[in-house]
């Protein structure tokens, strides 16, 4: 029987879980929009919504436990996304940097803290100093926000989330050193078994989960299963973190540390991610967050004023000097160290923990018998108006110095648009079992947030009548069209009608003005028909870069780079592009490279990289005698991925050792996926082999002459001007 209006209960606080859920759905949907009508950051919506529906609010919705588990997933979501999205590049480059601003952060609100605390509000040196601790943490209410913005590479953000670690973690373990002091219970014993237990818990997640999530990401492409995997993953670091007896929290970051490499930034699966995270479980939290907040303590004597102003004016100040000292000690910009302290500034998650705890912690009793607390009841109304001032001041401070850096960062590289609106990648999809792998590759090729073209070309043969290729064509799009969207990135899909197909194929490359061409290794390839008429016929007719793929295993299960480069590829016209795409390759997936050359080749690259890229891991390796190519069966293992730079025949780093590659990479490197690229070189109608035989050294020659011109001109140049 369908139960009638009058049936249903709408007391206060509501219980109805149906209406419960579309409540907090509603306020998802309309508090960001409703506040940013008067620009306030979206995350001060939620908190102030959460406060108006909240036990002391309006009371609509009661912080129950269904509130609870959501703000918990949504809190260690958001440690678990710092972790998955920060550059570990960056991370590694600044880690002093990291260092000495979270010992900053921690022992100026710490020293601070436990001074206001005794002097002027008049607590125990141990209350004092459990309740300066929550001072030194802090929380990422605001990591969000320079998500939205793109920033989150810049070393600000890396330092804040490293900061992060270093204060909650320090401040969590006093909490369990001073609760321990409080019952008596802190002996030698305590911190051996403290220690060991961190200690496992760190080599499970760094050398046992690697391993596991490197052989599910091989064995299932489900895009579901992987996210239901990953965070597993995460819940399951968690906990092991709160085994050790250490915070949930630390378990989600080195989680999304240890899901950075295997989960590309540009992938499909890293934006399913951010869009459940950002659209639910973030949200959740920051409500309830919001309805811990009660606004009426203010009024309810002097004491939980002084208390409240007291805690929020030391734990902001203290914070802002740190952030103040860090940016003048490492000469960063105003704007990064605006960054600094937005980050840093908001309080929720540890603080609210540390506190709870404190008042937990009942050290005896008043004479009329009521418990005496180790932080009392003014305290913990204080604290919870510091959540909700210090994530508004967070808030505020990111979302303006986000906005400086997001706008800084794209007037610092007009030159790279530039020249990336003149790039297009195509795509060749003529293998149904491939086609995923061969869009990946291309959405890697293209800088994450540009408008670079992206084509999906599938060409039918004319002469193959009473199939359905068309049929099959259509679908291989379609399925390629849909993969490339799952990453927020749009392929568009082209097919054509052509009696040959690397006619069609080469006709669309000049159409439509193609400077990247990505080509799947056909499924027959063998030592003696390897690339196949139709990749020969556009390697011999097409000038552009080209990659020949052959994937071997998922993309995001590579640990590292191999690139094979002949003698003379820096003189080669499209030597700084692939280079460019290379080093793309390798910051998008979180890969290192390794760089095997001449001496003079490694130079022009590490100048190149040097200048360009300092955030490249990368390593130079001398090797010129490509008659010992079989020497890489030692250097590569399945789980790298093998880069030969090849060229056409009769250009100046062709090498005749080229044509024994079939050969090689059939017999002897078959398990590995490797990508054969053949760099942009000018379409001459001259036999270059014949001006090579006459002279080997034109082009170095041609050069020193334009030097030369050059000089002689900038001398008559300064000589008319005197």
């Amino acid at each position: 029987m369908v139960p009638l209006l009058s049936t249903l209960d709408f007391s206060l606080p509501l219980t109805n879980p149906v209406i419960i859920f579309a409540l907090v759905l509603f306020i998802i949907l309309f508090a960001p929009i409703i506040f940013s009508k008067i620009k306030v950051p979206h995350i001060i919506g939620l908190i102030i919504a959460g406060v108006l529906v909240g036990p002391h609010g309006l009371n609509l919705l009661k912080r129950d436990t269904s509130i609870v588990l959501f703000g918990t997933v949504g809190l260690l979501y958001i440690m678990f996304l710092a972790g998955l999205e920060i550059d570990l590049a960056e991370f590694k480059k600044n880690r002093k940097k990291i260092f000495v601003f979270g010992v900053l952060t921690f022992l100026l609100p710490l020293i601070c803290g436990t001074l206001a605390s005794y002097y002027i509000l008049g607590y125990s040196f141990l209350s004092s100093l459990l309740l300066a601790s929550m001072f030194s943490t802090h929380t990422l209410v605001a990591y969000p926000i320079a998500s939205k913005y793109g920033v989150i590479r810049n070393r600000a953000v890396a330092m804040a989330v490293g900061g992060t670690m270093i204060t909650d973690t320090v401040a969590l373990l006093l909490l369990a050193a001073i609760s321990g002091m409080a019952k008596e219970q802190v002996s030698p014993a305590f911190w051996v078994q403290l220690g060991l237990s961190s200690i496992v818990f760190v080599c499970i997640v760094l050398f046992v989960f690697p391993v596991i999530i490197r052989w599910f990401f091989k064995k299932f492409e489900d895009s579901v299963s992987q996210y239901v995997f990953v965070l597993g993953m995460v819940f399951l670091a968690s906990f092991l973190a709160e085994a050790a007896g250490i915070e949930a929290i630390i378990g989600a970051f080195f989680s999304g540390l240890i899901l950075n490499r295997f989960v590309p930034h540009t992938s499909a699966l890293m934006n399913r991610i951010n869009f459940v995270g950002n659209a639910l479980f973030i949200p959740f939290f920051l409500i309830s967050v919001g309805m811990l907040v009660d606004v009426k303590v203010l009024v309810k004597g002097l004491g939980a004023a002084k208390v409240a102003a007291v805690i929020i004016v030391v734990a902001l100040i203290t914070k802002y000097v740190a952030a103040w000292a860090t940016q003048k000690i490492f000469k960063l910009t105003a704007t990064e160290g605006k960054m600094l302290f937005g980050l840093s500034a908001s309080h929720a998650a540890a603080t609210l923990a540390i506190i709870l705890v404190g008042y937990n912690i009942i050290t005896g009793e008043t004479a009329t018998g009521e418990p005496i607390r180790l932080l009392d009841e003014d305290v913990l109304n204080g604290t919870i108006l510091l959540i909700l001032v210090s994530c508004g001041v967070g808030s505020f401070a990111t979302e303006k110095a986000a906005k400086k850096l997001a706008l800084q960062e794209s007037e610092q590289v007009p030159e790279i648009e530039d020249g990336e609106n003149s790039e297009k990648i195509l795509i060749s999809l003529a293998y149904d079992e491939i086609a995923t792998d061969m869009v990946d590759l291309g959405v890697l090729l293209k800088p994450k947030r540009s408008n670079l073209p992206l084509y999906g070309l599938h060409i039918v043969d004319d002469a193959v009548e009473g199939s359905n290729a068309a049929g099959k064509g259509k679908k291989i799009l379609e399925k390629s069209v849909s993969h490339a969207a799952a990453s927020e990135n749009v392929l568009t899909p082209l097919m054509r009608y052509d009696s040959s197909i690397s006619n069609g194929i080469v006709y669309t490359i000049k159409e439509q003005q193609v400077t990247d061409i990505v080509i799947g290794l056909h499924k027959n390839a063998d030592q003696k028909v390897f690339f196949g008429e139709v990749a020969e016929q556009i390697i011999r007719r097409i000038h552009e870069t080209i990659y020949v793929y052959k994937p071997a295993q998922p993309f995001n299960t590579l640990k590292r780079i191999v690139v094979a480069i002949p003698p003379n590829a820096e003189t080669e016209p499209g030597f700084v592009h692939w280079l460019q795409k290379i080093t793309l390759l390798s910051r998008e997936s979180g890969m290192k490279v390794s760089f095997h050359g001449t001496a003079i080749t490694l130079a022009a690259i590490q100048s190149l990289v040097q200048r360009n890229d300092n955030h490249l891991q990368a390593s130079y390796n001398e090797f010129s005698n490509w008659d010992d190519f079989l020497i890489f069966t030692r250097e590569l293992n399945t789980n790298e991925l093998f880069v030969i730079i090849s060229s056409r025949k009769g250009y100046n780093s062709y090498l005749p050792q080229f044509g024994k590659l079939p050969y090689y990479l059939t017999n002897y490197f078959n398990k590995l996926s490797y990508i054969i690229l053949y760099p942009e070189q000018l379409e001459t109608g001259i036999n270059m082999s014949d001006i090579q035989q006459a002279d080997g050294k034109l082009i170095e020659t041609l050069s020193e002459q334009i030097g030369a011109i050059n000089k002689a001109g900038k001398y008559l140049r300064n000589l008319w001007k005197k």
